[in-house]
């Protein structure tokens, strides 16, 4: 049976630090059971984004790169799972820090994190909390990765993610939902993550991108995502963790979860309509990859907004974004960043979108639908509540230059480390990540090179002297070997057309409206 009063079931007494002792009292008093396997699901939901991720990555990559954008994401896991967990968590919601900055050591290895009331509701218990928002960390590097796809070394993306998660996460994480944070104390709104998640991964991926810089723009003709399959199915993933993302930041199963997850499913299908019409207008033609780049820009735009907004104001929401974020796309060529999976655009620029939302339609009435904050949050400006708006745009600001400035920092750091160097050499660019850093590929039957020196491309021989063979002759690919060369593809003897990666045959030309089409969202890869 449920309770009618506001706040938690049962108010904590305080009378122990950790919620009490085990060995003599039934720390589960406090919390409703419905409440807390609300939030294990949904943490459980949230989790399945980082193969979604991997899924999405790997389909929008080359053939011979796509098996390291799943390891990629799925390794970021682990890292962040473990830095969560040595200090991530403390220094992000440790309640004895006052700098409103970021927090301190006293949550060090999850000590004193057990049963009393989470920092963010007291709903749920603080273990449970901070298992939740480690996934969402987590989710966040995932989403970074991207950035590394077709020409970054893993094992130095790998130790500049755990310096980056303590240098600008959990910072950001502090100011958006720490109880002394400053922009909690100020009155932002943001729901489930417009600052740390979004904004986080969107500049951090754009700084990650410019310190790694471009592709081999001879090797990037008529560039396609490989598998259009792997898209979806990864979109498909995410869509259902982001159910458990927004749905499960109301920290309990009330009204303003369900609310949350419709505002997602309404903000996620408009946009997805609205992308897909920007594209038919070029090409005439329906795109999928439209559709999945349009919903998961929605979802993105959902997560600030979803716990604030009415379904009417969702709606616009789905709309604005889908036209922003489609157009947004285009900002990496004004800039020359090659933000290859476009998460600038899709992430950054549609949290953006979000927040400022939150500042217009921002409804008290939606927000006191948990039964714990009713009429203690103001709205935007249908409500009256004018300084909403500036609170809003401060606040996307300095998250924006701290997630950038920082993660650019970190990324020229370790670059200088020996060893840690970020960037792949030109060759293994050309041969694939798969081959380069993992050994083992997504399609090894239809693997690029079966001739034995291309396993092996040494430059020497064993006794100290040059190879007689050519290094461009030491490819199973005439097209390798000419790039290796210097020269462009179509100087190659193959003809009119020229086979690429996993023998995939394209012709050098296409009509111009056919290139257009393919340069929309996360179809969008040519440098």
């Amino acid at each position: 049976m449920s309770y009618t009063w506001i706040g938690a079931p049962t108010v904590f007494n305080g009378t122990a630090p950790r919620g009490g002792n085990s060995d003599n009292a039934n720390l589960n008093q406090w919390y409703q059971s419905g409440d807390t396997a609300y939030i294990l699901v949904s943490s459980a939901m949230v989790f399945v984004m980082v193969p979604g991720l991997g899924f999405l990555y790997s389909g929008l990559a080359r053939r011979k790169s796509a098996l390291s954008m799943i390891w990629a994401c799925l390794a970021s896991y682990s890292v962040i799972n473990f830095q969560w967990y040595f200090w991530g968590y403390s220094l992000a919601f440790s309640g004895t820090a006052t700098n409103g900055f970021i927090g301190n050591l006293n949550k060090f290895g999850l000590m004193k994190t057990l049963a009393a009331p989470s920092p963010g509701s007291p709903l749920i218990p603080e273990l449970l909390y901070a298992f939740y928002q480690m996934q969402f960390c987590a989710v966040t590097a995932a989403i970074i990765m991207g950035a590394v796809a077709e020409r970054g070394r893993l094992i130095p993306a790998m130790v500049w993610l755990f310096f980056w998660a303590t240098l600008v996460y959990c910072p950001l994480a502090c100011w958006a939902w720490g109880a002394n944070g400053w922009g909690f104390s100020w009155g932002v709104m943001d729901y489930a993550g417009g600052g740390p998640v979004e904004i986080g991964s969107g500049l951090s991926a754009l700084a990650y991108s410019w310190v790694l810089g471009r592709r081999q723009e001879k090797m990037m003709l008529n560039f396609r995502p490989h598998n259009v399959s792997l898209i979806t199915l990864g979109t498909i993933f995410l869509w259902f963790g982001w159910l458990g993302f927004n749905g499960g930041s109301s920290f309990g199963s009330n009204l303003r979860a369900t609310m949350a997850c419709w505002n997602s499913n309404l903000t996620a299908n408009f946009a997805a309509m609205t992308w897909m019409v920007l594209d038919w207008r070029l090409a005439r033609k329906w795109s999928m990859v439209g559709w999945c780049s349009g919903a998961i820009s929605g979802l993105v735009a959902a997560t600030p907004a979803s716990g604030y907004l009415t379904p009417w104001a969702s709606v616009v929401l789905g709309i604005v974004t889908g036209i922003v974020a489609n157009f947004s796309t285009k900002i990496k060529y004004w800039i020359k960043i090659d933000d290859s999976m476009d998460v600038f655009a899709e992430h950054g620029i549609a949290g953006i979108v979000g927040l400022i939302f939150n500042g217009i339609f921002g409804a008290s009435y939606i927000i006191g639908l948990d039964g714990v904050n009713t009429g203690s949050i103001p709205g935007g400006w249908i409500q009256h509540n004018w300084k909403q708006m500036y609170m809003q745009i401060a606040y996307i600001v300095a998250c924006s230059a701290w997630a950038f400035c920082i993660s650019a920092a970190l990324a020229f750091l370790v670059n200088m480390i020996p060893g840690l160097k970020l960037r792949a050499s030109e060759e293994a660019e050309l041969l694939g990540m798969d081959d380069d850093q993992l050994g083992e590929f997504a399609y090894d039957y239809v693997e690029v090179r079966r001739d034995y020196l291309a396993w092996t491309p040494a430059k020497q021989q064993p006794d100290g002297k040059e190879y007689e063979i050519a290094q461009g002759d030491r490819h199973g690919i005439q097209e390798h070997s000419d790039m290796l060369e210097g020269k462009a593809p179509s100087d190659s003897n193959s003809g009119h057309e020229h086979t690429g990666v996993g023998g995939d045959r394209h012709a050098v030309a296409y009509e111009k409206d056919e290139r257009e089409h393919a340069r929309q969202g996360h179809g969008d890869h040519m440098v």
